[in-house]
């Protein structure tokens, strides 16, 4: 699990106990929680009267980065011994690296199920529907005389409800250079799975 420089640095700083004390720590790490399982929604953080004495900038900086650590490692499935050294490298103390992984722990298959009941599946062409126009003129030019498809994808994402129809215009040559793609992405499809 690699982890940006805005993301370490948003960590080092959450690490620091000049920055965030112990007590602002742990109410932060609760926060972190009650707002990604919608107990709670993120902008309480800054109203926070528990968290009254932190910097308003420290302590979004940290929030988001709490939020983007609970989330990749439960992405990625880590245990406290994959996740410790990492936060000993963002200066986390030892006592803040057992509460976090206390608390992550406990709550890592929330997260997972939540991470889980997001759709991340682009949505699949299921139908075609196409018409052939010919445009005899347009009001800026007497002459046109070409033709123009009409093209409807039928698509629906993963549960099958939710369905919508992209549609597009396209010249003879688009419509041989999608194809074209398409044969193209069927043949590589084919030999991937051969593999």
């Amino acid at each position: 699990m690699e982890l940006s420089n805005e993301l370490q640095e948003g960590l080092q700083i959450c690490g620091d106990s000049a920055h965030i004390p112990d007590k602002a720590f742990t109410i932060l790490l609760n926060r972190v929680y009650d707002s990604l399982l919608k107990k709670t929604n993120q902008s309480s953080v800054l109203g926070d009267e528990d968290l009254d004495g932190v910097d308003p900038a420290v302590l979004k900086q940290s929030f988001a980065a709490l939020v983007a650590l609970v989330l990749e490692a439960s992405k990625h499935d880590v245990d406290a011994s994959s996740i410790s050294p990492l936060l000993e490298d963002c200066k986390f103390t030892s006592d803040r690296i057992d509460s976090f992984n206390k608390v992550f722990l406990s709550k890592k298959t929330e997260v997972q199920a939540l991470l889980g009941s997001i759709g991340h599946a682009p949505p699949h062409i299921v139908d075609v529907d196409w018409r052939l126009d010919f445009y005899l003129k347009n009001n800026l030019i007497d002459k046109v005389n070409e033709p123009v498809y009409m093209i409807t994808l039928k698509t629906e994402k993963g549960d099958g409800e939710d369905k919508e129809d992209v549609q597009f215009a396209c010249s003879m040559e688009q419509l041989q250079d999608l194809v074209g793609k398409l044969k193209d992405a069927s043949k590589s499809l084919e030999k991937a799975s051969q593999m």
